[in-house]
């Protein structure tokens, strides 16, 4: 995939994807020449760990794993009088088209650890730990180098830089469970126990791993951490919009002549990302339905290049920005086929604790089964959206209710091509 480095006018060198701009930076000795753990050294020597989460509050800094959610925020919601605390970073990176935080952890490790210790100064823990989807063996091997590097230099472990802070950084696979990105079911994996998601409330910041106080953040999210601390919350808040601050990483991926992550402030037009960063379409064919966030977001259609991505604007728009993994689909693709394809996606990765899911996402599979094999039949439309209505909030979390997006969107905008198939 393509690592061309695409900026738009004014936009200064990578805030995250520096290791296009500074080679060798995965090394402890390179990053460290270019500023790495300075953030750490005047966190640890000059801010007190409520001011470090202030400053990350006053950034603007939103979740990027999908959900959005504000950062300092999240962070505050620890409690002071309870210990241990612990760190818990989501890096089971499964979502389809999703291989931004994969780049991170292989290629600039040192800014991903760093923030997780920012973090950790930050709510009052003394253990991390970096969960990562089962395939991630490779890169693993890579990021604990890079722990291993920052041990030896003084950055983790004990008395960190002579602050009289601590904190130990552990790694640990998965395999391969899609449902394990989602956080509680992460934390069930983490402990040992059968991947499969908590009732909330309690949430992870009150009773997380080993029912302690917990925060949960992606890869993505952390490596934001260092910079915005280094530079201040002014000068993030000069990238992106008001609500959606800052630079995001979109993985752009399908019908595209150059597939590929590209960093970009929020609020950058679909157009650029799609005809600057990736070339277009291939062949000049018209686009004709966008998966911004994988599978779990609704598609859509090729007439909204000219939207803002952002988390309101696209939610406006019908669908959600979430892990900004966007999938592009020309006028070759057959909707209904896309569609059936999402649906086998979610019935394979369905934990199968709750029914609505476990049986929802079987049952249109089986009628998309039966529509592409045998053809059509009168009512078929209705059932499908019949089953995604049942589903619809009564689902233990959010992959049963993401399974729905392809279908009602799919229906919504290319209804006709469903139609065709019972007349066929």
């Amino acid at each position: 995939m393509s690592s061309l480095s695409v900026k738009p006018p004014g936009m200064p060198e990578h805030i995250l994807l520096r290791h296009r701009d500074v080679p060798g930076i995965h090394g402890l000795r390179v990053y460290s020449e270019h500023g790495g753990y300075q953030a750490l050294h005047h966190a640890l020597g000059e801010m007190g760990p409520a001011e470090v989460t202030d400053v990350v509050k006053a950034a603007g800094l939103r979740g990027r794993g999908g959900a959005g959610f504000p950062t300092g925020v999240k962070w505050s919601f620890i409690p002071k009088d309870v210990k241990p605390v612990y760190v818990v970073v989501n890096a089971d990176e499964s979502e389809p088209g999703t291989f931004k935080d994969r780049e991170l952890i292989e290629q600039n490790p040192h800014q991903v650890i760093e923030g997780i210790a920012l973090c950790a100064y930050a709510v009052g823990a003394a253990r991390a730990y970096i969960y990562g989807r089962g395939e991630f063996k490779g890169p693993f091997a890579r990021l604990q180098m890079a722990i291993d590097e920052a041990y030896a230099g003084g950055c983790l472990g004990q008395n960190i830089l002579d602050s009289g802070f601590s904190l130990d950084m552990y790694t640990h696979l998965g395999a391969g469970a899609y449902i394990c990105g989602e956080e509680t079911a992460l934390l069930e994996s983490l402990e040992g126990k059968l991947g499969q998601p908590r009732n909330r409330p309690p949430f992870p910041a009150t009773f997380g791993l080993y029912g302690k106080p917990t925060v949960v953040n992606n890869v993505e999210t952390l490596a934001n951490v260092p910079p915005i601390v280094l530079n201040g919350a002014d000068w993030y808040r000069g990238f992106g919009t008001d609500k959606s601050s800052g630079t995001k990483i979109f993985s752009l991926s399908g019908h595209v002549v150059r597939p590929g992550n590209y960093e970009l402030p929020l609020g950058i037009p679909l157009r650029y990302l799609l005809e600057e960063c990736g070339g277009g379409a291939p062949g000049g064919r018209a686009v004709k339905g966008i998966l911004p966030a994988g599978a779990s977001a609704p598609i859509l259609p090729g007439d909204k290049l000219d939207l803002p991505l952002d988390y309101e604007s696209v939610q406006t728009a019908g669908s959600m920005l979430g892990s900004a993994s966007f999938i592009i689909m020309d006028e070759t693709v057959d909707m209904v086929w896309a569609a059936a394809k999402m649906i086998h996606f979610f019935k394979h990765e369905s934990c199968g604790k709750c029914s609505p899911c476990r049986e929802g996402t079987y049952w249109m599979e089986k009628v998309y089964h039966r529509m592409l094999d045998e053809g059509a039949r009168t009512g078929d439309v209705d059932l499908l959206l019949d089953i995604a209505q049942q589903m619809d909030g009564n689902c233990f979390c959010l992959l049963g209710e993401f399974s729905v997006s392809p279908v009602r969107s799919s229906i919504l905008h290319f209804r006709e091509e469903y139609e065709a198939l019972a007349k066929g």
